[in-house]
């Protein structure tokens, strides 16, 4: 996998063990991670625009993944969204989809499926 050379991967997830696992792949894989336990916290810590990607878990406290995903749209904002979720259904993945998310992956997922899909991501963005 490629290291990334242009910005940060945000992951999104109220599962602190998930979002610290993710972080450790990412860093394992050469990317540079932030982590955020709610949308809102991420909203507010600002740096979005320089981010590589977003991870983000479909259900959180209060803004889900979707709602972040709408959100990030209205301010203008077109990073990345790779979804994640524990509660697949052809709906969800639809509603995915739809919000304008990346990718999406079911937990529990392999971890070279989220490498690969970040590193797609990382390939669109260095590419001419």
């Amino acid at each position: 996998m490629a290291m990334d050379p242009h910005g940060t991967v945000l992951v999104v997830d109220d599962d602190d063990s998930m979002r610290e696992a993710i972080e450790r792949l990412l860093g394992a894989a050469g990317f540079t991670s932030a982590g955020y336990a709610s949308a809102e916290a991420l909203l507010a810590g600002g740096g979005i625009g320089n981010a590589l990607c977003i991870i983000s878990d479909i259900k959180l406290p209060a803004m889900s993944g979707l709602d972040l995903l709408t959100e990030l749209r209205r301010l203008g904002l077109v990073t990345p969204v790779i979804i994640i979720t524990a509660h697949d259904s052809a709906a969800v993945r639809n509603d995915a989809k739809l919000h304008g998310a990346t990718a999406y992956l079911a937990k529990p997922f392999m971890s070279r499926a989220l490498l690969a899909a970040i590193d797609g991501i990382a390939r669109t963005v260095t590419s001419p």
